[in-house]
């Protein structure tokens, strides 16, 4: 990476209504400055060089780009020019910002990441969502284990007919064009900050399943956006409407977003995004179980959020930190922006990773297939469900129970005290054994031939079936309606903490 100044100087370039949220983080800033403007209107460009105290402005983006003293660009022109202009700021050595979604497609992502890599310079994609004070706050949350193991995120955005700043016609008209190609202005355009927020929070994608519809042939909503996480039961729904007869009360575009994630524990809300519906509600609230608590004290105005992202750029530029979107972050979103378009226009559900496969739909019919297997190995649905075969792990049974105390995950049951039987019966050359485990506050003690005296709850089943649970062959719900095994003393419900505390 070449050397910057020592106050890095910014070229932004487009500087039409996106161009007002992306000033604010050069404000008194000792590390950059906007030095440049470029516009393809003249009067635009002048009036932001005189309005952002700008040393210079262009028309002529080339022309920008052979100023030796400028450091970097901030590109926020419509996404169908941002490979492109990219390409030429790469090789004209130019650290890059590229206002979200990266671009149309993934070849021409694939084109910019390799631009960045050959040139040797910083690039990263611009989505302030990831930046955004109050899902700051919530990731940290979720990463203390504040509601447990994260299960599913709602989110649901409402558009209006009126309210927020005014949108020049330039803007609508290019937005329109993006939304002819297929690329919707609320599920695609805006839709990477709501799959940019899915991941931050909660991690990879590995599918969706989409609806997207039209009430007047223009706006793409109502819609549903589902989707699954990666190697994990978490889930994702995002619900979109357009009432074209609200006001919506917002700084920004007439919308607004509030989310929801659940947990193992608990769940957290985030009441705002981009507009105020819900006024002088808390920020975020957590509920535990037992109360609510609110924070009120969180920064919580959209423009935030554009403010660590550009922080977050210059960082970048100066070594300091890395950027987040990174290129391959961006390509990520991108392809999951990609996937759920497809989806509601293939009427199927779609895998990310076929979005790079030769043959999509032949990836995901084997996908399907091999995921089948694994959750169902036996021959047939039904000899899986019924439990054939279980007896053949009989003789595990004890050893695996033992081994009970090294899968323990203390995290998921902290708070819980119970003293839990567990008899084995005979089955086969496997003999009888009891164990009575021991949980108090994220402890567990096990205990071997004895049952306890004063129980919270005792299993009894056959150790064959016992076995195939905890080889995860057979689910602990499946052996109960089966009457494999059998809740002698105290609450079901009990059993199902001990898929939390052991992964069952």
């Amino acid at each position: 990476m070449g050397k910057v100044n020592e106050v890095v100087n910014v070229g932004i370039v487009g500087c039409g209504r996106i161009a007002d949220v992306h000033s604010p983080g050069y404000e008194n800033s000792n590390d950059a400055r906007i030095y440049a403007v470029c516009d393809a209107n003249a009067d635009i460009a002048r009036a932001r060089k005189a309005q952002w105290n700008a040393v210079k402005s262009y028309t002529d983006f080339t022309e920008m780009l052979s100023d030796p003293d400028l450091d970097a660009v901030e590109i926020l022109t419509p996404q169908n020019f941002h490979e492109p202009m990219m390409i030429e700021a790469a090789n004209a050595k130019k650290h890059i910002a590229v206002q979200k979604p990266m671009t149309i497609d993934l070849k021409s992502a694939d084109r910019m990441v390799k631009a960045a890599d050959d040139n040797k310079i910083i690039f990263k994609v611009t989505d302030n969502y990831g930046f955004y004070p109050p899902f700051i706050f919530a990731k940290k949350l979720i990463n203390d284990g504040v509601i447990g193991t994260p299960h599913s995120l709602r989110i649901k955005f409402i558009s209006g007919g009126s309210g927020g700043w005014e949108i020049p016609p330039g803007s609508w008209e290019w937005r329109m064009k993006e939304n002819e190609a297929g690329r919707g202005i609320q599920t695609f355009d805006h839709g990477h900050h709501l799959w940019t927020t899915a991941w931050y929070l909660l991690g990879d994608v590995e599918r969706v399943k989409s609806w997207i519809d039209s009430i007047d042939g223009i706006i793409d909503c109502p819609a549903m956006v589902m989707w699954k996480y990666k190697d994990s039961k978490k889930y994702g729904v995002c619900e979109y409407t357009h009432a074209d007869e609200m006001e919506i009360p917002s700084k920004y575009y007439a919308n607004d977003e509030w989310f929801e994630i659940s947990g193992s524990r608990g769940l957290i809300k985030v009441s705002r995004c981009t507009g105020n519906i819900h006024g002088s509600e808390p920020i975020v609230s957590v509920f535990t179980g037992k109360k609510w608590e609110h924070y009120s004290d969180i920064k919580s105005d959209w423009v935030e959020g554009f403010i660590g992202s550009t922080k977050n750029f210059i960082a970048a530029v100066k070594g300091d930190e890395k950027p987040l979107l990174s290129p391959q972050q961006g390509r990520e979103m991108l392809k999951l922006n990609l996937a759920v378009s497809k989806s509601s226009r293939h009427r199927r559900e779609v895998y990310l990773d076929e979005m790079d496969a030769i043959s999509p739909e032949k990836f995901t019919r084997k996908k399907i297939a091999q995921e089948l297997r694994e959750k169902y190995p036996s021959k047939t649905f039904f000899s899986s469900f019924v439990g054939e075969g279980s007896a053949k792990y009989a003789p595990q049974a004890i050893e695996l129970t033992r081994d009970l105390v090294g899968r323990f995950d203390a995290s998921k049951v902290m708070e819980w005290k119970a003293e839990i039987g567990i008899h084995i019966l005979e089955q086969g050359k496997s003999q009888e054994k009891k164990f009575t485990a021991i949980f108090n506050n994220g402890r567990l003690d096990l205990i071997e031939d004895r049952l306890p005296e004063d129980s919270t709850l005792v299993i009894e089943c056959p150790a064959g079936t016992w076995a195939a649970i905890l080889l995860k062959k057979k689910r602990i719900e499946t052996a109960f309606i089966q009457g494999k095994i059998k809740i002698t003393q105290g609450k079901p419900e009990e059993a199902l903490k001990l898929r939390a505390a052991f992964g069952l």
